[in-house]
């Protein structure tokens, strides 16, 4: 495994200069946004795919210093019921994936994205409970008359590059927990198996999973993740068990917030991200740990070098020897 870092944290630095930054904090990977909602600043997809003298440049940028490149990422909503919004961040995405086969990259990580509640709505709409009726409604038309058809298509485009899709399971997107996740899977059908995750475990936390078991279940469906974020949440239980966890307040209220995220080893310690590294290796993945930056109670740069130092501390690096006591 490696230890890597999502470089957004660092989009106010020239993309070297944020590298060399990642390489004095020991990390080993990196992850490029390409655009939509992380932006893209340190890797324009359009523009890279156009100049083979760029995209050159833009490699050896990394490897030069040690790097490897562990996935592109353009997190977006190409589901958005306004069509102008579904269409540009469709382009970041198809333009991320024709940059990931020219570069040799499996992994582009993306949302499942969440269409309007009906074919008239103007705003995505996230349903968490099947009553009223209108929701269930709702929910019909949102998988079986724009999603599968949608990622059907898509899947067979990212067969066709050698990408696989790496959804991260996220609130406010149709794809937010595990089961979702292996629906649209299994809906898609023949290139099924090129929808996959992007694991982050700090979704899961606050929806009262134990990440442990979604990766033993996920990985039971097949070679599912194919991406990991090293993030953590906390859930902070006397909000919870007053108000519960459904909670849209700013993520900069965090007095009054049911949960925050947090970095890595501030939401759970080293127990749990020991057992979720093993859980991960057990289960066949054995990639990238990229840290995601996104602790409102501490900078980018303090939140990164403390994650990195209590990665450091759990990831297992070395192959499985032989067993000799069997």
């Amino acid at each position: 495994m490696k230890v890597g870092a999502f470089t957004v944290a660092k989009g106010e630095l020239p993309f070297e200069e944020a590298l060399d930054w990642f390489c004095g904090a020991g990390i080993e990977a990196v992850e490029t946004a390409t655009g939509n909602y992380p932006g893209n600043v340190h890797c324009n997809p359009a523009k890279l795919n156009g100049d083979a003298k760029a995209r050159k440049a833009f490699m050896s940028a990394i490897t030069s210093r040690g790097l490897v490149l562990s996935a592109l990422s353009c997190h977006g909503n190409p589901l958005h019921p306004n069509k102008k919004i579904a269409q540009a961040h469709h382009d970041v995405w198809r333009e991320t994936v024709k940059l990931a086969k020219k570069l040799g990259i499996e992994c582009v990580a993306n949302f499942s994205g969440l269409p309007g509640g009906g074919p008239s709505d103007k705003v995505p709409n996230w349903v968490v409970a099947p009553w009223p009726d209108d929701h269930l409604a709702a929910l019909e038309y949102q998988w079986n008359h724009v999603a599968i058809p949608y990622w059907k298509q898509e899947a067979a485009f990212a067969a066709r590059n050698g990408v696989f899709i790496c959804l991260e399971m996220h609130p406010n997107f149709l794809v937010y927990n595990p089961e979702t996740l292996i629906k649209l899977r299994n809906a898609v059908g023949k290139n099924g198996d090129r929808i996959c995750a992007n694991y982050d475990p700090s979704h899961l936390f606050w929806q009262g999973c134990t990440p442990t078991d979604p990766i033993r279940w996920l990985q039971e469906q097949g070679d599912v993740i194919k991406h990991f974020h090293a993030k953590d949440s906390l859930v902070y239980e006397w909000v919870a068990r007053v108000h519960g966890v459904l909670d849209a307040k700013h993520y900069g209220d965090e007095m009054h917030r049911a949960w925050l995220f947090r970095t890595v080893g501030y939401g759970h310690g080293e127990d749990v991200w020991r057992d979720i590294i093993s859980t991960l290796r057990m289960t066949g993945y054995d990639g990238t740990l990229s840290i995601e930056h996104e602790d409102s109670l501490m900078t980018s740069d303090e939140g990164f070098l403390k994650a990195v130092a209590f990665l450091k501390n759990t990831i297992i690096n070395e192959p499985p020897g032989e067993m000799t006591w069997a």
